[in-house]
């Protein structure tokens, strides 16, 4: 891996200046008719490919076209799900190719484009007019690429193993698109396997594949490739989606890793402080020798990432005590909190497990960092990488149209400035180096539609040496010889010395001198040349005079090596505390001991239980767990009270028939013949008729240790195997190579190990064979492997020699010196050789010594202590010796044979012992110790300064504290005298301040009470415009969908030709028959939910299908969701949470509940909770409207989100308009506006006003009406953007009636467009300015930012300081209060319809909850759980989406800013039906704080509600199918029952052999031939070839 990462980094270079421009020169090229995205060459053939809009080209390597194949323009829609023939407003579209990749194995071009969601398909390399395979029919799961222009997609070969199989497979990596799958990387196979299809996705993994944090984090993918069994992507994305800030990454996965596991993300730097921050291109390459040579391990990819990991498993996730690992996309903050060896995790783990942290990152800190070695003006955009005698050089090419050669070296960034300029002067998308041994003369170039082909050199264009050199080129050089600038593989003598000279050497031959002068013409002789180059020819001798210099290079060599680790789970477990004295309790078990896997009977005695009528007791097992060991304790218990009982497992530790005899008698533990193990007696006496005193079997031996022991015995071995006796007493005899053994009883460990002391053997004997032992009942045990008598044969010992004293450390080397154990072994040394001349230490120094005084050590100098002697360096080294100065050791330096140096310490220690404690001398004895000997040399003094008079301490001391004092208190009372001047000033501020707020406050409060007055009345005007059911049911199922309004359910369109609309119809009907069969449908659910790709979009679109399918039949419906919510209810109280059943639409029949409840409740919406909730949404819109409302921050004055707050106080006032409609009579309307609102607001508010009586659907629209303002003789029409259109420095306000100058009661006509072709052409350009200028990024309404305003206060020079008059921000939040106050009454009036159990309930309400509160009781479910499961079934899957999709049961408009409100509502509501109680603070949202007074209130409601719907009386089963009917009768006829049958049966087919295997399977389908019906259905509607 060091080559690719090495050249990786020249990537990431961004700049702004200007490239040198040459003349243009003509080279061969192709021109696309539209812009080319990718181009790819087979390595084979040499073909280029180029992946175009709507087209793809086969260019033989001369850039010649030889075939073509159009991929567009394509009949598409955004929203259209393929094939196209099945989407509504389809038009021409073009396909951007995505991807393009070579698959060579059989011979296709894998082309992937922007149509139909980015489906691939598969074309003949010799003619790519030919295609191989393509289907738009298989779904979502084979959409790969996506339909965004700007998101980039990468890709790159690979192989998949499965089934001892090996699968073609490409791996994709890509941004993220608003309608595209979320899976920034796939694996997808080539060929149709089992349940997979071509193109299919075939791994599914949530790190890397989940929706909440693609679109945040901007990936931007750039290259993929794959090395050494590893698969790497490049790419930048943001931190962490706080910012958009790009950073680069590179990220790995095992090749072989069908989890991804392994996937790890390291971030790249490039430049100080990471100035070029984005990668731009990429290239994969080897580096040239003299680069490779050049590179360094330290600091590689590998070593960080090992580093990393090996930090996330070992130590928190810290390096050097600082966070270096991170989890992308994800909020863990304890994922590296466990301790694991790291080595074997990576030995065993090379591509990761789902127990370790995956996928793992660096933090910014420990980012990969690189330093730029070459950079330019303007922006590189392209890169390939060649390798020209040994030297590594780069292409770079810019957004300028230039390519820069550029060379690496280590002491010179040396580069080619040579630039290639084409005629076409566009921005270099890619450098494509070319494979093909003859064509490796030249590379291609790849702008918006042009591919070129550029020679990599032109040395023969340069005549002479000095040209030549001067192109600084690292392909060219001089050719002495032949005199012309080649490359080096051109001159035919370039490997003598000098005989090419290679052009960035900038060096050429020059005659220095020559000998003789002059010469005759008419004599032949030879002529001395003198050269400052040597080189040898057969007749000249050329001198040196000056040597080539050499240029070395450099670079980082970059490896990857996996890392893995483990993540530990702490369980907890808790128990519930008594009842009260009054409950029932339960004592005295008997038995108290219960084996394992034994039906048992249980008594025992209990008190307080005739106040309790106990009519069963449960073994509750909330957490099932595994058992781990041989004693559990377990609890039984009813809803009061628990008793304790043991539960134990004979088998755990007891492994061999001795060990189960071991066991303690209370357990009554029995070797078991028939099953080999340790079991309850009860247990093997039902297996062999009858209890059995079963004998064990023959000892069996599995270790010695040690295995060789010496010839004359007297060591320990020990015997380790299994039925070795059960008592010490039971070994008779042990026998080790024929030699008896003695057994040691005390080191005996029942039946796995016996200890035993050899004897000697006979020098005669074979000195190996088997160990032997014998137990009671003469049961013998022979070991398998053998025991060695033989002697250890000691050689070598170093070191030879030591002093006498002792002390030194020697080896042994020699034969057979691991016979026996460590504790068995004695070293004896004999003889050992003393130094003949003693060793002799002396103290000498160069510093003088005053009055024959001990030498003295200056304190806080530090000085080097030489010592004399003789026989140092012959018996010790300088890490053995010591030295000590008083107790401290000091440090050797150096040991010679006379001479010692030691560094004494630099403060004075204390006296080394008693003797010197006694000696009133103030030297310090010096220590020499070698090995156990010890030399005192002498003693060392520590001179201490002379003490200073007392006379002068005092004053130098006291003198300077006193001034310090009195300087102090100075400072002191001058800075609290400037503290009360600031408090007075501050003050003062603070008390206009208060009177600033107290004004607004009041201001505010006005306000609102203006507004109670006259809101009611406003808001009552006029009627409720409910929607139909077909319409109501068609948004609540289907208007959340992918497609939306165009849905076809909504539609209602079937694109079916006449000719087959009989037989689809009839076909339709008996595959409705077939859903009415409970088995076929409870088949077809499961078989669904089992399949991968059914996922959680499809799951509520199929259910919403369900639903309007059964429609006809709502009790056979209910039946089918009973059934399916019991599976669902044992599920989760069985392997899951409780509490989490009901929360999320995760399965079929979540999505069926949610539908079910809004057909139950729709006649209740429509008689008493819609008026209510219509009325609360007109006053939030009322509330809202009567304030200025930016229509482009989309922020309010009034509303109840303070994220939506208009934070400025904008100056309005309020105008009554005059409006005539045209043509609608002479009649007036009078209409209240603001002057602050928009032209386009003005409108909505008019259109309101004038068709308040009209729903909103049959309304005209803003865009189809204009507005004329007569004030005078003529009229003009007003609009948001014209040429008036006020400008603010870069910013463009959009029109107001304050821009227009219109005053209070004007009058205005409101007309609608007539569509005449002049008209219109003069209306559509007026539209399409109008939206081109609301595109723009500078439009403002009533706010503009911040730092706009900044700059041009700066401009503006200094301002007035309006500190004091200008409000705080936060102030505006009592407006939030104004609105909350003003709209009280209608929250609560809502809340009490929908929550108000003393009223008319639902009979579906009613009948749910008591069947929750049957399976709750069924299950021993607590309270809090029922709570939940009832919040989660009504309130929170229908309450809650009703009131916030106003428009789902009323013909109305919900803009953004009365949503925002709503959802605030929406929010409190949520809040109110959750059992945990909010802990506000002043940190907490202000959402959360608007209702905190009232919360209590409303969790009180939610409870009397359930409790009330408790007590109400049952509704039966056959009442509730008596109303479900009804629904049905009423209703199904106005349903698009065909349609959803229709598309039901898209889901059969897809799902089709599944389906057929699950009926297969079940006896009850098979009898009533479910599988021929769905077959003779399936022939019908598609022609599908079946068994029949």
């Amino acid at each position: 891996m060091a080559s690719w990462i090495s050249l990786l980094l020249f990537l990431l270079y961004q700049s702004t200046s200007q490239a040198k421009e040459n003349d243009n020169v003509p080279f061969p090229y192709f021109l696309s008719e539209t812009s080319i995205n990718n181009v790819v060459q087979d390595p084979q053939t040499g073909r280029i490919y180029l992946g175009a809009i709507n087209m793809i080209f086969q260019l033989r390597p001369s850039l010649h076209l030889e075939a073509r194949a159009e991929t567009g323009p394509k009949e598409d829609a955004r929203t259209c799900t393929p094939p196209a023939s099945a989407c509504q407003d389809t038009k021409p579209m073009p396909n951007l190719n995505k991807l393009l990749l070579i698959h060579p194995s059989n011979s296709s071009l894998i082309v992937c484009g922007s149509r139909y969601r980015g489906i691939c398909s598969l074309l003949n390399l010799s003619n790519v007019e030919q295609q191989l395979y393509y289907s738009d029919s298989k779904g979502e799961r084979t959409y790969v690429t996506s339909i965004e222009d700007n998101v980039n997609v990468v890709g790159v070969m690979s192989t998949y193993r499965k089934d001892a199989r090996t699968f073609d497979v490409f791996l994709v990596g890509k941004g993220y698109g608003s309608l595209d799958s979320t899976k920034l990387i796939s694996t997808r196979i080539l060929q149709d396997y089992n349940e997979w299809v071509v193109f299919e996705s075939i791994i599914e993994a949530s790190t890397v594949q989940t929706t909440p944090f693609v679109p945040k984090y901007l990936h931007d993918f750039q290259h993929a490739f794959k090395d050494s069994g590893f698969v790497y992507f490049l790419f930048s994305r943001t931190l962490d989606g706080t910012d958009n800030k790009n950073l680069t990454y590179v990220s790995r996965l095992c090749e072989d890793d069908q989890h991804y596991y392994s996937h790890t993300e390291l971030q790249l730097n490039c430049g100080q402080k990471n100035k070029y921050n984005k990668v731009r291109a990429a290239f994969v390459a080897s580096p040239g020798k003299e680069l490779a040579l050049a590179m360094t391990e330290a600091g590689t990819y590998g070593k960080r990432l090992v580093d990393i990991i090996s930090a996330c498993y070992s130590d928190s996730g810290k390096i050097s005590g600082f966070p270096a690992v991170d989890i992308p996309y994800s909020f863990k903050t304890d994922f590296c909190s466990s301790k694991i060896a790291v080595s074997d995790m990576l030995k065993n783990y090379k591509c990761g497990a789902d127990f370790l942290p995956s996928p793992l990152a660096s933090k910014p800190r420990y980012a990969l960092e690189a330093t730029e070695v070459w950079s330019t003006s303007s922006l590189l955009t392209a890169v390939a990488v060649a390798v020209e005698n040994d030297h590594t050089i780069a292409f770079l090419g810019n957004n300028q149209g230039d390519v820069f050669k550029v060379q690496f070296c280590l002491s010179v960034a040396s580069f080619t400035r040579d630039t290639v300029l084409l005629e076409i002067r566009k921005v270099i998308k890619c450098i494509l180096k070319t494979t093909k041994l003859r064509q490796k003369n030249n590379f291609c170039l790849l702008n918006l539609q042009t591919i070129t082909k550029v020679p990599v050199q032109t040395c023969l264009q340069k005549k002479d040496c000095q040209s030549c050199v001067g192109l600084r080129d690292p392909y060219c050089g001089w050719c002495v010889l032949e005199g012309r600038c080649t490359r080096r593989s051109e001159c035919r003598r370039a490997e003598e010395k000098n005989g090419w000279l290679w052009s960035p050497g900038q060096q050429c031959v020059k005659i220095v001198s020559f000998f003789p002068p002059n010469l005759s013409c008419k004599k032949t002789d030879k002529v001395r040349l003198s050269s400052h180059l040597l080189f040898v020819l057969s007749w000249l001798v050329w001198v040196c005079g000056m040597e080539l210099h050499s240029h070395a290079c450099f670079t980082n060599i970059y490896s990857l090596t996996p890392k893995l680790g483990i993540v530990s789970f702490v369980l907890m477990f808790y128990s519930f505390p008594p009842q009260g004295s009054e409950c029932p309790q339960f004592e005295n078990p008997d038995p108290v001991l219960i084996p394992v896997g034994h039906k048992t009977r249980i008594s025992f005695e209990g008190i307080n239980l005739n106040n309790h009528r106990v009519k069963r007791l449960t073994l509750c097992k909330r957490n099932p767990y595994i058992l781990h060991y041989n004693v559990t304790t377990a609890v039984l218990r009813d809803v009061h009270a628990s008793v304790s009982v043991t539960l134990y497992n004979c088998s755990m530790g007891r492994e061999d028939c001795s060990l189960c005899k071991y066991a303690d008698s209370k357990y009554r533990c029995v070797w078991c013949s028939k099953q080999n193990s340790c079991v309850y007696e009860k247990l093997c006496s039902a297996l062999q008729g009858g209890p059995q005193n079963t004998e064990c079997p023959n000892p069996t031996i599995t270790n010695i240790i040690p295995r060789f022991g010496p010839t004359l015995g007297g060591i320990s071995i020990t015997i380790r195997g299994s039925n070795l006796g059960i008592h010490k007493e039971d070994i008779k005899n042990i026998t080790v190579v024929g030699e008896p053994c003695t057994h040691k009883e005390e080191k005996y460990s029942v039946s796995t190990s016996v200890v035993c002391e050899i004897k000697a053997i006979d020098p005669k004997k074979t000195p190996w064979g088997q160990v032997e032992v014998v137990v009671n009942g003469g049961k013998r045990g022979t070991s398998s492997m053998y025991f060695t008598y033989r002697d250890p044969i000691p050689v070598e010992v170093t070191p030879t020699k030591g002093p006498k004293a002792g002390g030194t450390l020697i080896t042994i080397s020699g034969t057979f010196l691991e016979t026996g154990s460590k504790e068995d072994i004695l070293v004896n040394v004999g003889a050992c050789s003393v130094l003949k001349q003693p060793v002799q230490i002396s103290l000498i120094s160069n510093m003088t010594k005053l009055d024959n005084q001990p030498l003295r050590n200056i304190l806080s100098i530090s000085v080097a202590l030489p010592l004399q002697g003789r026989g140092f360096s012959r018996a010790m080294t300088a890490s053995e010796a010591q030295a000590f100065v008083g107790d401290v050791q000091c440090l050797v330096n150096t040991l010679q044979d006379e001479k010692l140096f030691l560094d004494p310490p630099s403060t004075t220690p204390r006296a080394r012992s008693r003797r010197q404690r006694r000696d009133t001398r103030p030297e310090l004895l010096d220590l020499i110790k070698f090995g156990k000997g010890e030399w005192m040399v002498g003693s060392v003094q520590y001179q201490k300064k002379d003490d200073l008079s007392f006379y002068i301490i005092i004053p130098a001391v006291i003198v300077p504290m006193l001034l310090i004092i009195i300087i102090s208190i100075y400072c002191y009372r001058r800075k609290s005298q400037q503290a009360e001047r600031e408090y007075e000033k501050v003050k003062h501020q603070l008390d206009n301040l208060e009177e600033s707020v107290r004004e607004r406050c009041k201001k505010e409060f006005t306000d609102l009470m203006i507004e109670m007055e006259d809101h009611t009345n406003d808001v009552s005007e006029g009627r409720i415009p409910f929607l139909d059911y077909k319409t109501y049911t068609d948004r609540v199922f289907f208007l959340p969908s992918k497609d939306g309004a165009n849905d076809v359910m909504i539609t209602g369109k079937l694109d079916i030709p006449e000719a087959r609309k009989a037989m689809v119809t009839q076909a339709l009907n008996q595959f409705s028959n077939l859903l009415n069969s409970k088995t076929f449908l409870i088949n077809f659910i499961r078989t669904l939910e089992r399949s991968h790709d059914f996922n959680a979009r499809a799951k509520v679109y199929f259910a919403s299908l369900l639903t309007v399918a059964l429609h006809g039949k709502l009790e056979y419906y209910t039946d089918i969701m009973r059934t399916l919510l019991l599976e669902l209810m044992e599920e989760y109280v069985q392997s899951k949470n409780p509490k989490l059943m009901l929360r999320r639409s995760e399965t079929v029949v979540e999505r069926m509940l949610c539908n079910w409840m809004s057909i139950c409740l729709y006649q209740f919406l429509k008689d008493s909770a819609g008026e209510p909730l219509y009325k609360l949404f007109r006053a939030i819109k009322h509330q809202i409207e009567k304030g200025p409302v930016d229509v482009r921050v989309k922020k309010a004055k009034y509303t109840l989100n303070d994220t939506g707050l208009l934070g400025d106080d904008v100056e309005y006032s309020i105008l009554t308009l005059q409006v005539l409609v045209q043509g609608e009579g002479p009649d007036v309307t009078p209409v209240k506006v603001l002057n602050c609102d928009t032209i386009s607001q003005v409108k909505e508010k008019i259109i309101e006003q004038v068709y308040r009586n009209v729903p909103y659907s049959q309304r005209p629209k803003v865009d189809s009406v204009t507005l004329e303002w007569r004030p005078g003789s003529t009229g003009q029409i007003l609009s948001d953007l014209d040429l008036t259109s006020q400008k603010e420095g870069r910013w463009r306000r959009i029109n107001t009636l304050a821009h227009y100058n219109v005053r209070d009661n004007a009058t205005l006509v409101l007309s609608r467009v007539v569509h005449t072709q002049h008209s219109y052409d003069q209306n559509h350009e007026n539209h399409e300015e109008r939206n081109a200028l609301l595109e723009d990024d500078k439009v403002f309404h009533l706010v503009r930012p911040a730092d706009e305003l900044d700059e041009i206060k700066s401009k503006r020079g200094s301002i007035k300081d309006k500190s004091m008059t200008k409000a705080i921000t936060e102030i505006y939040l009592t407006r939030l209060l104004s609105v909350k106050g003003t709209l009280q009454q209608f929250v609560d009036d809502f809340f009490r319809s929908v929550l108000c159990s003393g009223a008319v309930v639902p009979a579906a309400v009613k009948y749910f909850f008591d069947f929750l509160d049957e399976q709750a009781l069924k299950h021993c479910v607590d309270e809090e759980t029922i709570h939940i499961w009832k919040t989660n079934s009504l309130p929170l899957r229908f309450w809650v989406n009703i009131l916030k999709n106003p428009h789902f049961i009323f013909d109305v408009h919900v803009s953004e800013v009365v949503d925002a409100s709503l959802s605030v509502i929406a929010q409190t509501f949520m809040d109110a039906c959750t059992k945990s109680e909010h802990k506000l603070s002043r940190d907490s949202p202000s959402n959360k704080l608007l209702y905190a007074k009232e919360i209590s209130t409303y969790k009180k409601m939610v409870d009397d509600y359930y409790k009330g719907v408790r007590q109400m009386v049952p509704v039966s089963d056959q009442d509730m199918n008596t109303h479900l009917a009804e629904v049905s009768r009423s209703h199904t006829d106005k349903l698009n029952t065909q349609v959803a049958l229709h598309q039901l049966y898209q889901y059969a087919s897809k799902y089709y052999d599944g389906i057929i295997a699950s009926l297969d399977e079940d006896p009850a389908a098979q009898s009533k031939q479910l599988t021929l019906r769905l077959q003779q259905i399936a022939t019908a509607l598609e022609n599908k070839v079946t068994d029949l």
